[in-house]
């Protein structure tokens, strides 16, 4: 039963549908991180949780005006009336006591919240008075708060012309005291509390006043002759915040159960006001036994969170805290919440005197004007708490029971856990958060609040700030001296989240010691590795460029505990190791040398060939900074740092570009280190590029197979190349010789069209001096490229005193082919320091008389491209290239620059398209470079600058980028695993999409094809086809010419896309493969010099973009193939042909096939989605096989032939690779065997260049080889010899098997096209195309079958590619 259910439509799959589950099992390649990002870091937010002004009140003035026993005249009070002043009844003593009393009781309240405040009490005084103690306040306080409490129930209300009241000497007059006096004695800053009948006019003739002290500034700044003029400038009364007890309008409540100092005793006695107000209202009856008089009984002491009124206390503080940041704005909550102490506690309680005071009809006033929070929802959570406290208050007294602590905290708690889990990405942040930072206090609920707080934060940046700006930082900072070991994962998660946010916290943790903390988690083995990881990146953190961290971190032993951890098995643990190593020993020498006395930099070796890219990444950036420290050098430390570079030079031809990336800047520290010797090399290998004549590639190469001119009005448009890893035609100086674009002129001299050749041409005037600066580089790619190939076979002992093979030299060579790397953003780097050090090597030999002449001060104008124009135009022309007037450019235009250099003075030597902006703010000395005295000053300040940019200009951002996981979160169901996600839903549509594709060619092959020439398709290409590719599921095929690559949709019959592969102009296309076909398709294209490029974004309306670039086979220069061994082996395979008695016919087919290159395979490769294994191989002696999740080489099998590999196919089941050869034999490898072992099979049955060796993927599959003369050959793998062989024709130049339908056709340079079956009966023969007249088909250039459907896409060289399907009917 349960097996039919599993297998019933409700429940989702038919049988047939399971088998296709398979493409969910499938790995994908190249969709890490790494590859859909670019490598930066997150923009900083601005954090303004920081107080830049804490203030403190330091002085408080108590003025009261009571005038006990005597009413004032305008108020009539009711009888009876309220008459409690600071909870003593006036009358119950003589009126001086009572006076004094009273004050002494308000300055003890006030106590409570500023104990250390000065207090000063004015008791019914003079205006003198008034005016003696705010001066002497202010004086003392500085640029301190002051505090003016008045109290004015003894007199008249104020006045509307601004005044308030006080008393003549004797008692007999009411004096008014204008409040513009008071603002002149007060100053600023200064809190006001006004305590009386209509006090809310004080409040607006205190503004008023203050505008008009402001105009009388503006007047007098103004008019030098004005009274104000030559006073010094009084402070702003803008920042003044002002208490007052009710509006302009109101009079104070006289309820005889209230005390007539309502408002004060609500500033100042919250807690009792609030339970006596509680106490008064109808609800309270539903607690039996609780009085007025109970209520002075509460046991405890406010500050003592475990008694009741503490704890009620705490609740209350909690509340208000949280309703003030629920319902004030940020920066409004941070000056009056978190700035000043006192002032926080004045306005919490302000918030219950609302709250109280509304319910007689009075509202409280204040300035900054708050919105209403009296009807806020956290106050029901307040009368619940006093409600539970209260009701336990008769048994606690009476009987001395326990006190049952309130469930408040822990229900709060809950709440935001629901908020967490429950709720949606975009809402409101949480009501709770400020009390969870109340909650930390506790031990009690501790551990729980640090778990939710860690949980909050893991939301993202957004969360992180809301969480500083509450004020969790002390907590947190405070909690690192907790020696509670179940605080440790918690305490280590949320500072990860802080720091990754925010890396100035830094200094503060280094200041309280709380890197020891993290030294000791780290150090720590029972740690599990991720919580040990967040250690390490917060000990990279406070090391970061701060100097201070790393004297701290490198004294608590950082280095040897991070040692101890590099070998680690958790990845992200040894990356941080490696990168935290990296930081603390950046321009820091004391810590280098600590790391050479721990053989740090030999333990770091290790790390290079460690599986993962990010982590071979972050050992790369540890031992560049390692040699890139500016101390003095002794001859230890110069072969320490020769080491290092000889190991980290072995990475030229890693896998990921992030390394290559990482690698450039690591070498760049030694350029800068030793830029003398560099400098020497530079020079030596410019004389040789001049004086040595390389055989151009460019000028072997036949006229044909330039990019021939494109002509009438449907010229294509190239899709410009957007993307951080750009081709190189629109970052480098990658230019193509002038012959190129003069042949894509029209002769009108029209708009030129998007050839690949003209994308890297660009005009520019030229400065008098190449300098980096103008983005003019010295050496352009032509000239680096031929450096390179000179320094590989041509004698460089000639060096004036660096000897041939020294380190300078090698590590010259690995820049020089870096420059050459495939990825843009690496040839980039490599050649802003190749360019330095030409720029700075021809500068120091240029003659004197040059540095004197006037033409050196003009500024070149700044490049016309700006942000890419001319990729971005639609047809206008690119400007003539203009020529360089350096003696080192070589004529070179100047590459386009994507984004126009901002105009700056000439020739400082920077590095880069865009200089910093603090570029130009060196230090001017000249120590290092001091030339003599009779050297020009100004150039050695260049020299300084250009020093310095170096290393400014030089970062890849890695470890900003790899610092972003920790701000991302990490508790998060990725999306791809969330089953109702979008990308779930589009994956699950494409697997089904899949699914069908397999379903119905299968039905159709297997029905079996008796014809395939009825033709689908057909149009005229951009350029001639080389190597076409069917997309597996998509009615999309991808055809490539000699540097650039077009994508049809053959069902529709459109063109979708046409873009530059960026390879060099003497290489071409001759591979191409679909990776993830099944799922999120890139596309591999492999070029003859050995490169493979990754292209995401293709054929849809996106831009192209470049996933990455590596050398795939590093020794198939195409120079060194012409010119050397390659060229010979490659011509002896030709001899071997003629041997085995080939006719002439084979041999034009053989020139034919291989062009432009004298004989050559070009790059071969086979692709292995199933375990993401990539074969390549082709002019070389090896199949080399590349791991795509490592990024990695992981076996060079030899071939053990002295000719090129030609074709390539693997069976992942069986562990075989099979290779046809030029020399026409058929060799299987297995590849689980040594490297002298594994070549298993070796057939000799062909006689001539192999076109074709296929293995089916079956488990007895068989190998099906063809070769140039037409003879079909089939083999089993374990027997010696062919089992069966077919003739087709002769003059083979392409050929296809399909995979499913047992069907190959082959076609021939005379223009036909053959389809056979299995048994070798022709089926079809196609020699014309269908409509145009019946144009005949020009000769095959490349054909391929649809690996499921019946379709063979056919490209020749008249420029056509059409697809051919079985007959209708059938489909």
């Amino acid at each position: 039963m349960d097996a039919e259910l599993l297998h019933s439509p409700v429940v989702g799959l038919t049988e047939e549908e399971e088998a296709d589950m398979s493409d969910w099992n499938l790995p994908l390649a190249f969709m890490k991180k790494r590859h859909l990002e670019k490598i930066e870091g997150s923009r900083a937010l601005a954090q303004s949780w920081r107080m830049k002004d804490r203030m403190k009140t330091v002085s408080v003035a108590l003025v009261l005006c009571l005038n006990v026993g005597v009413d004032p005249p305008d108020v009539v009070k009711t009888s009876p009336c309220a008459r409690l002043e600071c909870w003593i009844d006036p009358l119950s003593m003589s009126p001086q006591k009572a006076l004094e009393t009273i004050g002494a009781n308000l300055q003890k309240q006030y106590e409570n919240w500023q104990p250390r405040a000065r207090y000063k009490q004015s008791l019914d005084p003079t205006v003198d008075e008034v005016k003696k103690l705010c001066t002497s306040l202010r004086r003392n306080a500085k640029e301190e708060r002051v505090l003016f409490h008045y109290n004015g129930h003894g007199v008249p209300r104020p006045t509307v012309n601004g005044e308030i009241w006080v008393f003549n000497k004797n008692y007999t007059q009411y004096i008014p005291l204008s409040i513009y006096d008071l603002q002149t004695w007060m100053g600023s800053p200064s809190i006001f509390v006004y305590d009386c009948s209509n006090a809310g006019i004080i409040v607006k003739s205190f503004k008023q006043f203050a505008l008009q002290r402001e105009q009388e500034l503006e007047v007098a700044a103004i008019n030098p002759n004005h009274p104000l003029a030559q006073m010094p400038l009084p402070p702003s009364m803008k920042n003044c915040i002002q208490l007052a007890a009710c509006e302009a309008s109101e009079l104070l409540p006289m309820n005889p159960d209230l005390p007539a100092d309502l408002f004060t005793s609500c500033l100042t006695t919250p807690i009792k006001i609030a339970l006596r107000w509680f106490c008064m209202q109808k609800s309270a009856k539903l607690v039996p036994g609780v009085t007025l008089d109970l209520i002075e009984k509460i046991p405890g002491r406010l500050n003592d969170r475990r008694t009741p009124l503490g704890e009620l206390n705490w609740i209350f503080t909690a509340i208000t805290d949280t309703i003030a940041w629920n319902v004030l704005p940020r920066d409004l909550f941070q000056k009056l919440f978190r700035q000043d102490l006192l002032v926080a506690s004045l306005f919490r309680n302000f918030l219950l005197a609302e709250r109280i005071m509304r319910s007689y009809n009075c509202t409280p006033v204040s300035s900054p004007r708050l919105p209403p929070t009296y009807m806020h929802a956290m106050w029901q959570a307040w009368d619940l708490a006093v409600d539970i406290c209260l009701s336990q208050l008769p048994t606690i007294i009476e009987e001395g029971t326990a006190f049952r602590h309130s469930p408040f905290f822990a229900e709060q708690l809950t709440a935001f856990q629901v908020w967490l889990t429950m709720g949606v990405e975009n809402r409101n942040p949480p009501e709770q958060l400020p009390i969870v930072l109340q909650v930390l206090l506790s031990q009690v609920h501790r551990l729980r609040a640090l778990d939710l707080l860690g949980r909050f934060l893991d939301l993202g940046p957004w969360a992180v700030s809301l969480a500083l700006s509450v004020g969790i930082f002390p907590y947190v900072l405070k909690l690192l001296q907790s020696s509670a070991r179940e605080l440790r994962p918690l305490l280590v998660f949320i500072w990860a989240k802080i720091l990754a946010v925010d890396s100035s916290c830094q200094a503060d943790l280094v200041k309280d010691n709380g890197h020891k903390y993290f030294l000791s988690v780290l150090a720590d083995p029972y740690m599990p590795a991720e919580h040990r990881t967040m250690a390490v990146f917060i000990l990279a953190v406070i090391v970061n460029n701060y100097n201070t961290g790393q004297e701290a971190c490198l004294q608590g032993n950082l280095i040897s505990i991070c040692l101890e951890q590099l070998s680690d098995p958790h990845p992200l643990l040894r990356q941080w190791v490696a990168i935290c190593l990296g930081r603390i020993w950046q321009n820091f020498d004391s810590a280098r040398w600590c790391g050479v006395r721990d053989s740090a930099h030999e333990k770091l070796y290790s790390l290079l060939s460690d599986p993962i890219p990010e982590v071979r990444c972050a050992a790369v950036f540890a031992l560049g900074t390692f040699v890139g420290n500016s101390a003095e050098r002794t001859d230890h430390s110069t072969t320490i740092d020769h080491n290092v570079a000889m190991m980290l030079a072995q990475l030229i031809n890693d896998g990921s570009p992030v390394v290559r990336k990482e690698l450039v800047v690591a070498l760049s520290h030694l350029v800068v280190q030793y830029e003398s010797n560099f400098c020497t090399v530079a020079l030596q290998f410019m004389e040789e590029e001049k004086n040595y004549a390389v055989p151009s590639p460019g000028n072997t190469t036949e006229p044909g197979n330039l990019t021939p001119v494109r002509d009438g009005p449907t010229l294509p448009r190239l899709r410009p190349v957007n993307s951080y890893t750009n081709i190189r035609a629109a970052t480098t100086a990658r230019n193509l010789n002038k012959s190129l674009q003069n042949l894509n002129l029209n002769e009108e001299g029209g708009p030129v069209t998007f050839s690949p050749g003209n994308l890297s041409a660009s005009s520019s005037a030229s400065s008098t001096l190449g300098s980096p600066d103008n983005d003019e580089y010295l050496l352009s790619f032509e000239t680096i490229d031929k450096m390179r190939r000179v320094s590989s076979y041509s004698s460089l002992n000639s060096l004036i005193g660096v000897s041939f093979n020294s380190v300078y030299t090698q590590i010259w060579r690995v820049l020089l082919h870096l420059a050459a790397d495939p990825f843009p953003e690496v040839s980039d780097l490599a050649m802003k320091v190749l360019n330095s050090i030409a720029y700075k090597a021809t500068m120091n030999t240029r003659p004197q008389k040059i540095l004197d002449s006037g033409s050196l001060t003009q500024s070149a104008p700044a490049s016309p491209t700006s942000k890419g124009t001319l990729i971005h135009q639609a047809g206008g022309s690119p400007p003539i290239p203009g020529v360089s007037s350096s003696s080192l450019t070589n004529e070179v235009p100047k590459p386009p620059t994507r984004e126009a250099p901002p105009s700056r003075p000439p020739y400082t030597p920077t590095l880069g398209n865009q200089a910093p902006p603090h570029s130009h703010q060196f230090s001017r000395t000249r120590k290092m470079f001091d030339k003599g005295p009779d050297q020009m000053a100004e150039d050695g300040d260049e020299a300084t600058a250009h020093r310095n940019f170096i290393s400014v200009a030089l970062q890849t951002g890695l470890c900003d980028w790899s610092a972003k996981y920790f701000a991302q979160p990490v508790m998060k169901i990725p999306e791809e695993h969330d089953l109702e996600s979008q990308v779930r839903k589009e994956r699950e549509w494409r697997f089904l999409r899949n699914a069908g594709v397999r379903r119905h060619s299968q039905r159709i092959t297997q029905r079996g094809i008796a014809r395939l020439d009825d033709q689908i398709f057909i149009n005229r290409n951009p350029g001639v086809p080389s190597v076409v590719k069917f997309h597996p599921f998509n009615p999309c095929i991808a055809v490539a010419d000699k540097d650039s690559i077009c994508f049809w949709d053959w069902e529709k019959g459109e063109r979708l896309d046409y873009f530059y592969n960026g390879n060099p102009r003497y290489t071409r296309i001759t591979a191409m493969e679909y990776l993830n076909g099944h799922d999120c398709s890139l596309l591999l294209t492999a070029t003859d010099d050995g490169a493979l490029r990754i292209w995401k974004n293709f054929a849809d309306q996106r831009n192209p973009e470049m996933v990455t670039a590596w050398q795939g086979l590093s020794d198939m220069l195409p120079t060194t193939r012409v010119a050397g061994k390659a060229f010979r082996n490659c011509s002896t395979s030709r001899d071997s042909r003629e041997n085995h008695g080939c006719s002439g016919l084979a041999r034009r087919v053989s020139i034919y096939l291989d062009r432009s290159k004298q004989g050559g395979a070009g790059m071969v490769v086979d692709w292995e989605q199933e375990t993401g294994l990539l074969m390549t191989s082709g002019d070389v002696r090896v199949i080399r096989i590349w791991d795509t999740e490592r990024e990695m080489k992981v076996q060079d099998i030899p071939t053990g032939a002295d000719s090129c590999v030609t074709s390539l196919s693997c069976d992942p089941q069986r562990s075989l690779v099979v290779a046809g050869l030029g020399d026409g034999s058929v060799r299987v490898y297995d590849r689980r065997m040594a490297p002298n072992e594994c070549r298993v099979m070796t057939y000799r049955e062909h006689g001539a260049w192999v076109v074709k060796a296929h293995v089916q993927r079956e488990t007895n599959g068989e190998i099906v080889s063809v070769s140039v003369n037409g003879d079909v050959r089939f083999f089993e793998a374990r027997t010696p010899d062919s089992v069966n062989v077919l003739q087709t024709v002769k003059g083979l130049t392409a050929l296809d098997i399909h995979p499913q339908a047992n069907l190959f056709a082959c076609g021939s340079m005379n223009q036909f096209i053959a389809v056979y079956n299995s048994n070798g009966d022709v089926i079809s023969n196609i020699k014309y195309y269908d409509g145009f007249m019946g144009q005949r088909i020009g000769a095959i250039s490349c054909l391929a079958f649809h690996p499921y459907w019946p379709h063979l896409a056919v490209g020749s060289n008249d420029y056509y590619m059409s697809i051919y399907s079985a007959e209708k009917r059938l489909r």
